[in-house]
């Protein structure tokens, strides 16, 4: 089942379940996903999906970030919560172990040898640890072992 549809029969689930919490998260994931779609004039494959999730995620964290520095906690607590729930569509994460060797493999097989080699490191790490790992803690790990 792709996530796509995954997405559409857990809307159903939380329709019949009353769950609005859910629902309005899961209705405001398929318009994001519909939206992209629209603009782009594509039909969104698993991989594009989770891009869009993840977005979302971020975009979340961010609010809930501002909310706390505004002192609004029921606000950042709503966040949190709808982060909760887009987090059940990624995969599972990376371990750190995990994340290290592919960090690892990826620096020696773009050859890279300083900074300015990042962005080969970064593009061939992106496919592996998509919805897998942060990538903004991909990308200071990469600069940390470049030696940045």
């Amino acid at each position: 089942m792709s996530l796509k549809q995954r997405l559409n029969e857990d809307i159903k689930t939380a329709m019949r379940a009353s769950d609005k919490a859910r629902l309005t998260t899961l209705r405001m994931t398929t318009a994001a996903i519909k939206q992209r779609e629209v603009d782009e004039r594509i039909e969104l494959d698993d991989t594009a999906v989770l891009a869009v999730i993840e977005k979302m995620i971020k975009q979340r964290r961010d609010a809930a970030e501002q909310y706390q520095q505004g002192n609004r906690p029921e606000l950042a607590a709503a966040e949190h919560a709808e982060i909760d729930i887009l987090q059940d569509y990624l995969p599972e994460p990376l371990s750190e172990s995990e994340l290290d060797a592919l960090v690892v493999a990826a620096i020696t097989e773009a050859g890279a040898a300083s900074v300015a080699d990042m962005g080969k490191v970064m593009a061939s790490l992106k496919p592996a640890v998509q919805g897998r790992a942060d990538m903004s803690a991909v990308s200071a790990r990469v600069r940390a072992l470049l030696g940045a």
